[in-house]
């Protein structure tokens, strides 16, 4: 419990520190992690519990909104605050009608350049932050694929057996009562998906038929189009048993991809 309520911190805390690339100086990036981390630590008590710290977090709210509230007080002027009264409160940013010319500019660069953070709604972006993770942590958001399998080991476990029930296809091993080795395994990943609330429903069907889909729909077509419309049913099914372990590997493969995608995105 320690460990995941120390990496919820870490994540929030990277989150706030990413979200001031471009705002801060570096300077001012690193001083206002530190005292974020601190206010932190304070409020947390000494609780090692992953749920106290998860509360502590949502009274602070969006990491965004502390490092506009941020570029607010040094756009103002403001004298540098340090701990303990640095990090006394993080209040909820209001607009104000009567700043200067000058604050009301820099906090509207701000929040442009923060609209505009690279990566924000670019396709596959949270892949790309995973990839990007050893070489500059902030870029995940302190999170990368060590970070979800230890967050989510069922679900990893999960996805592992719909890979491994797409590997025992090319093997032909023998059936238990009437059923397919992979078929099994896939049963099995496939209940441990479903009963997993780390994924939206539509991920959970869509990740788990995806290789009954590829089996049966991808089977007919390809087995359809390899014979013509001329050929009798006895060539259909057997191009059909040929093309359908092949596209029910690619279902699974396929699955696997966007339910690993949408758990990183989700978490």
């Amino acid at each position: 419990m320690t460990e995941r309520a120390d990496q919820l911190i870490l994540n929030y805390v990277s989150a706030a520190a990413d979200a001031a690339h471009g705002v801060l100086r570096a300077d001012q990036r690193l001083d206002f992690s530190r005292r974020l981390r601190a206010r932190i630590e304070q409020e947390r008590q000494g609780s090692q519990s992953a749920r106290d710290v998860a509360k502590v977090l949502a009274r602070f709210g969006d990491p965004q909104a502390l490092v506009a509230r941020e570029a607010r007080r040094l756009a103002e002027g403001q004298p540098e605050e340090r701990a303990p009264e640095a990090t006394a409160r993080f209040p909820q940013i209001r607009d104000d009608p009567n700043l200067p010319p000058g604050a009301a500019r820099s906090i509207k660069l701000a929040q442009d350049r923060l609209s505009r953070r690279p990566g924000r709604g670019m396709p596959l972006a949270g892949l790309r932050r995973a990839v990007m993770s050893s070489a500059n942590p902030m870029t995940t958001e302190g999170r990368d694929a060590g970070t979800i399998v230890k967050e989510h080991p069922r679900e990893t476990l999960a996805m592992a057996l719909l890979l491994v029930a797409a590997l025992m296809v090319p093997f032909n091993l023998p059936s238990v009562a009437i059923f397919t080795v992979p078929v099994i395994i896939w049963a099995i990943g496939t209940v441990i998906v479903l009963l997993s609330d780390s994924w939206t429903w539509r991920d959970r069907l869509l990740g788990t038929s995806a290789p009954i889909l590829g089996y049966s729909v991808g089977g007919v077509l390809i087995g359809g189009l390899r014979v013509g419309a001329t050929a009798g049913f006895e060539r259909f099914f057997t191009e059909f048993y040929s093309v359908s372990g092949i596209m029910f590997m690619i279902g699974a493969g396929l699955g696997v991809v966007l339910l690993a995608y949408r758990l990183f995105n989700v978490s």
